[in-house]
């Protein structure tokens, strides 16, 4: 009922005024089966089948000195509540920000929003997932023609509060700062990124532990050919105050052919941490590269093995892969092929139980295949359908459990329907 007389409201006040207003909606059930997502199956196990909806309705007012973005979200799986439920507590406000122009070109961006920064390898929504991701942060900007930089910074509490207290709410921050530049030179794109973040400390009332992380990102497009480039170096702590030395590494190049077929070749490198270095000075030190707040699933594969959230004291990913995309007018299918391997060594246990000794397995983890495609129903109304196959390895089997010997595949039924309400 709330979302009613709000939706309404809305309705009346645009109607009522003379500012640029609009009002959107998005509709996206998408249907899963799961066998070996994630992680390995195991022989026991059977894969699942369920369908998610995420629901959202976004307003946006704009006049010459200020903005303002609503997102109200609600994220479920159906079923998942009784036909006569009479509470509901998964609607929830996935963005509601300000921003006042100081002058055209200067603003302040405040509230709860997303940050999309470059490639969204460091700062993506990750959309994908249906509950997506947005932070409570306070930007400043400037943006000219060629020139871009925002300033962020976020501070986070439980509750308020009238002494200080420990931050415990889980995968977030407690401080984070960031940097971002961006400057345009003709068909290059460059960008430059620096951020501190900040982890509460798990043995300290209001103490917080900061990791840094810095790199560049280069991106070139002219006509026929796209290439990019990107890489990110880690220091600081950790969350147990280990010292981080860490760095990611990435590259890719495509080309499209007669304006229809794009081919394209890429590889990533994330650092980790080895299994069979046991010296005290190696294992002092944290050389996981952790992702932070990106977006991993349109990257790494869309079985999701390697997401962000599981790369902390992982033994790394090195990611090489190939892509082929076909676009017509209205539809699209596209196949991407992936080789993943491990960055460190990954102890081989059966070795070690049987001779004591630390013995590093292949560093081959197996093999993704993930073929896509989606057809435009009308404007406004998307169709995409999926599926994944992976050919995984013992040393797969090794980090993530399960059987290499199952089947291990995914697919995916999903309808967007993003209708415009109103824009004036």
């Amino acid at each position: 009922m709330k979302q009613i007389i709000l939706f309404s409201l809305l309705l009346t006040i645009a109607y009522s005024s003379h500012a640029q207003f609009t009002l959107t909606a998005e509709i996206r059930p998408r249907t899963e089966y799961r066998h070996g997502y994630k992680s390995l199956i195991d022989t026991t196990q059977s894969g699942s089948i369920f369908t998610e909806q995420r629901s959202r309705l976004g307003f946006g007012y704009s006049s010459e000195k200020y903005k303002i973005g609503i997102t109200l979200q609600d994220v479920r799986v159906w079923g998942s509540q009784s036909q006569l439920n009479k509470t509901d507590g998964l609607t929830s406000i996935h963005e509601a920000w300000g921003e006042y122009f100081f002058t055209k070109k200067l603003s302040a961006q405040l509230g709860r929003q997303e940050l999309n920064y470059d490639d969204e390898r460091i700062f993506g929504s990750v959309g994908w997932t249906q509950q997506a991701r947005s932070h409570d942060v306070a930007l400043l900007k400037f943006a000219d023609s060629t020139f871009t930089v925002h300033a962020g910074a976020a501070y986070n509490q439980n509750a308020e509060t009238t002494i200080g207290t420990s931050y415990t709410i889980t995968n977030n921050y407690k401080e984070m700062y960031f940097l971002w530049l961006n400057k345009k030179i003709g068909n290059l794109n460059a960008s430059l990124l620096v951020v501190n973040n900040g982890i509460q400390s798990p043995v300290a009332i209001n103490s917080t532990r900061f990791s840094s992380t810095i790199g560049p990102y280069l991106e070139y497009k002219k006509d026929k050919i796209a290439a990019s480039v990107r890489g990110y170096y880690q220091t600081g702590v950790d969350a147990s105050k280990k010292d981080m030395q860490a760095y990611f590494a990435g590259a890719d190049v495509s080309y499209t052919l007669v304006k229809k077929f794009t081919f394209g070749i890429g590889g990533e490198i994330y650092s980790g941490q080895s299994q069979t270095d046991t010296a005290k000075a190696y294992k002092d030190i944290n050389h996981s590269f952790n992702p932070l707040y990106g977006t991993a699933h349109k990257f790494n594969g869309y079985m999701d093995y390697f997401y962000v959230g599981n790369h902390s004291n992982s033994v790394g990913l090195n990611d090489f892969y190939f892509k082929v995309k076909y676009k017509a007018e209205k539809w699209w299918m596209a196949l991407d092929v992936h080789q993943f391997m491990s960055a460190a060594d990954v102890l081989d246990k059966k070795e070690l139980t049987a001779t004591g000794k630390y013995q590093a397995m292949s560093s081959t983890m197996g093999t993704e295949i993930d073929f896509t495609m989606g057809y435009n129903l009308t404007k406004g109304v998307l169709l995409q359908i999926g599926y994944s196959h992976l050919l995984a390895t013992e040393t797969m089997q090794a980090l993530k459990g399960g059987s290499k010997d199952e089947t291990n595949n995914w697919a995916y039924l999903m309808f967007t329907f993003k209708p415009q309400f109103l824009k004036n």
